[in-house]
């Protein structure tokens, strides 16, 4: 929990939100909101130093949620069945094998519907899929379909299997670029994907290194079935309001000055948790900012969407903002049949205005 709270936020009780954060900002015992070891975090330190963004699918847990009887002998149709579920229930957006799921089950060995965990991380020098497999997928007959389909077998287990845009095409039209290049690392019950052998190589030499501040972020929003982790560069750019038409700029302007004053992110993560909750973690630079930015963008979360249409309050409500540290945390709930997760991981996002 955050050691400053504001309780379930609604826009009748909107008021008094600044008096309930100074009353608990001077009497609260604080109690760290992280979880050290989680499964996003423990993955987070897998990817490189330099990661900017992050998306996370828990394939276990989104295939406990929607009663999902999957397993290597599923059938490539009950593959895609599963997926459209999983994007009806929005737990697939920040998946990077959506339309590649089917074909790589049939004939990689491997899918959304067997791997544990899947993790995708994108920095300026490249990007690499992160799956964590279990018992489901057995990496020797992915090694065997590899060889079978194209992809030149590396000197070492470990090493990178070399294929290439042509290979790929040759194995299916809707296999992901991501998969051109794979490492096995069975001792580590590990999968790596990439569109640059170069780059996974150096994945591989670096394993381990992850980017601390993005998995402080990830610990933060405990274990998701989904998530985004965006840096402070990554998420100002590309949820700001400057993605909005004119109108919607001023709107939002005008609304920001009013909710009262806010500060530049430095991180922000946002996750789709069991059920129809939701977490979003907010980081600013300095934690005696925190607070009043918890006050400011839970007010902002509970009002009009600008450049979205319509309000916030027609896709979540905001049931609890506070603060731990330097960290603004807002715990959400989804409106039925809304998709908070697609759409408050692009902008414009007004309560994650920098």
């Amino acid at each position: 929990m955050p050691d400053r709270v504001v309780p379930r936020v609604d826009t009748r009780a909107l008021p008094a939100l600044a008096a309930v954060l100074l009353l608990l900002a001077g009497g609260a015992v604080g109690v760290r909101l992280l979880q050290s070891g989680t499964p996003l975090e423990e993955a987070v330190s897998l990817v490189p130093a330099d990661t900017t963004r992050l998306s996370w699918t828990d394939w276990s847990g989104v295939r406990r949620e929607l009663g999902a009887d999957m397993g290597p002998a599923s059938s490539a149709e009950e593959v895609e069945a599963f997926m459209d579920a999983a994007f009806e229930a929005d737990l697939s957006p920040m998946s990077a094998l959506g339309t590649s799921a089917a074909e790589m089950h049939e004939k990689m060995g491997f899918s959304p519907a067997t791997v544990s965990w899947e993790l995708f991380a994108q920095s300026g020098a490249g990007a690499v899929e992160v799956l964590g497999v279990g018992d489901e997928v057995d990496l020797d007959v992915v090694a065997d379909r590899l060889a079978d389909l194209g992809w030149s077998e590396p000197e070492d287990a470990d090493g990178v299997w070399v294929g290439g845009p042509d290979v790929l095409a040759g194995v299916g039209s809707m296999l992901t670029p991501e998969l051109q290049h794979v490492a096995l690392l069975a001792d580590e019950g590990l999968v790596l994907t990439s569109d640059q052998a170069p780059y996974l190589e150096q994945v591989l030499e670096d394993l381990g290194q992850g980017p601390e501040e993005l998995a402080d972020l990830a610990a933060s929003l405990e274990e998701p079935l989904a998530a985004a982790v965006y840096d402070g560069a990554y998420a100002c750019e590309h949820l700001a309001m400057a993605q909005a038409d004119a109108d919607a700029q001023a709107e939002g302007d005008q609304l920001v000055d009013a909710a009262g004053e806010v500060h530049p992110l430095t991180g922000y993560a946002l996750g789709r948790l069991p059920g129809d909750d939701l977490r979003a973690v907010l980081q600013v630079e300095d934690a005696d900012d925190a607070v009043t930015d918890a006050e400011t963008r839970a007010r902002l979360a509970a009002g009009p969407a600008p450049g979205q249409g319509g309000d916030f309050t027609d896709r979540f409500t905001v049931d609890q903002a506070g603060a731990a540290g330097r960290e603004v945390v807002l715990d959400l709930r989804a409106a039925e049949g809304a998709y908070v997760l697609s759409e408050l991981t692009s902008g414009p996002v007004l309560f994650a205005t920098c």
